[in-house]
């Protein structure tokens, strides 16, 4: 069942692009978090989506909160793609699509894994919840939500 708007994130582990385990219980009750999930690095439209976090980064940092990027590939394809386009956000590797489940992110287009976002407030509680394949509006979107949080 995917998580939806009021849900609390539950704990996960997945390891970021330093061969650490990042654990979200470390985030929870700390800052809000912009979690994203996307199909694949280093291609059009995940590249678009990623660098629109980056030139927004400092305005969600700004905001206190963290950025999370999620895709199925490896530790070693996210470490080229960060290196490659200067990514100064959190990238996970769910090489076994099990956070993909956990969060119930469906496929778009029957194969091409889904591009979706979540806002989560310092509390854990997901604020917001956006799909689209348009990777520049998941980063209009979370930053507006995360200025009215902040008003």
């Amino acid at each position: 069942m995917a998580l939806k708007v009021g849900d609390t994130l539950p704990n996960f582990k997945a390891k970021d692009t330093n061969g650490t385990i990042f654990e979200s219980q470390n985030y929870i009750g700390k800052q809000p978090l912009i979690i994203y999930f996307y199909p694949k690095d280093d291609t059009p439209g995940c590249t678009t989506q990623a660098c629109g976090f980056r030139d927004n980064y400092q305005k969600f940092r700004d905001l206190d909160a963290e950025v999370i990027g999620i895709s199925a590939d490896s530790v070693q394809s996210h470490i080229k793609f960060k290196t490659k386009f200067n990514l100064p956000f959190i990238l996970l590797s769910d090489t076994d699509k099990k956070l993909r489940k956990l969060f119930g992110v469906e496929n778009d287009f029957l194969f091409i894994p889904g591009r979706q976002t979540f806002v989560i407030d310092n509390n854990g509680v997901i604020l917001f919840v956006f799909n689209s394949m348009q990777g520049k509006i998941h980063v209009d979107k979370a930053l507006k939500i995360l200025k009215e949080l902040t008003k």
